[in-house]
């Protein structure tokens, strides 16, 4: 299902673009439509050097300092424009793994900023807010909707555990592992011996949480089979499957080509 080795690596790629698609078409481009605040993520970002003097310069606070100077300048009343028509050149996570790291960073660092800065959005004079809407991007692969829905099921459970993280400041709210891009794994190694790794491949590989939350939707799965009255248990056993999959690492374990 989530094998995506050689040829069938492109369906992890689709699905991570299919999710950039929805931050790009929905978070940035109806928020700047809409007058109201969406993030600022570094790829292609223009800054006027006066918006980010009065914004008060760039800060390392927390791991997300694009998304902190773009709600500072917001409160300041600086108004964000989200120009679709432009493309640039960019680059997905190489790996499920680097894939992961990096949604823990933008789940757990929004969080904590928000922990930071509650007091000053709260009193704030300028109207600070976000709009939300559903939509359905052309962009989408439509024969890779449920895989889609059912994946992002599962990186919802892991950005819940870092969104909790940085909210309450726990021991990895400064988390900063830089996301491994293909560019990164096609150059030239060094040639200094590597450390020997103390764990094993497979220890590397696997997610106990996803693995336990894959455990109680099979249990609730098969309850729901044997006492339910609907058809509860097809969906269950589905998403069942997605969290063990990723929960033994069986997805985006290869660069693809």
């Amino acid at each position: 299902m989530f094998r995506l080795v050689n040829a069938n690596e492109c369906i992890m790629t689709r699905l991570q673009e299919m999710s950039l698609a929805y931050h790009f078409a929905v978070e940035q481009e109806v928020g700047s439509s809409t007058c109201q605040f969406f993030g600022f993520n570094g790829t292609a970002g223009v800054w006027r050097i006066k918006a980010i003097e009065d914004a008060g310069g760039w800060k390392d606070r927390t791991t997300v300092e694009d998304m902190d100077l773009a709600v500072r300048a917001s409160l300041k009343g600086w108004k964000f424009v989200f120009v679709g028509d432009l493309e640039v050149k960019n680059e997905l996570p190489s790996t499920f793994k680097a894939y992961r790291y990096q949604q823990h960073r933008w789940s757990c660092g929004p969080a904590n900023l928000f922990r930071k800065m509650t007091k000053e959005i709260i009193f704030c004079e300028y109207r600070f807010g976000r709009n939300s809407m559903s939509y359905m991007h052309s962009s989408l692969s439509l024969h890779l909707l449920v895989l889609w829905i059912l994946f992002e099921n599962v990186m919802s459970f892991h950005r819940s555990k870092a969104t909790i993280i940085g909210l309450l400041g726990a021991n990895r709210v400064n988390e900063w592992v830089v996301t491994e891009k293909l560019g990164n794994t096609t150059k030239p190694k060094c040639s200094v011996r590597a450390p020997k790794r103390t764990r094993s491949r497979l220890g590397e590989r696997l997610h106990f949480s996803e693995l336990i939350m894959g455990l109680l939707l099979l249990y609730v799965a098969c309850y729901d089979m044997i006492f339910g009255k609907d058809n509860m248990f097809i969906y269950l056993l589905l998403q069942s499957s997605a969290f063990f999959v990723v929960g033994v690492g069986y997805v985006g374990i290869s660069t693809p080509n």
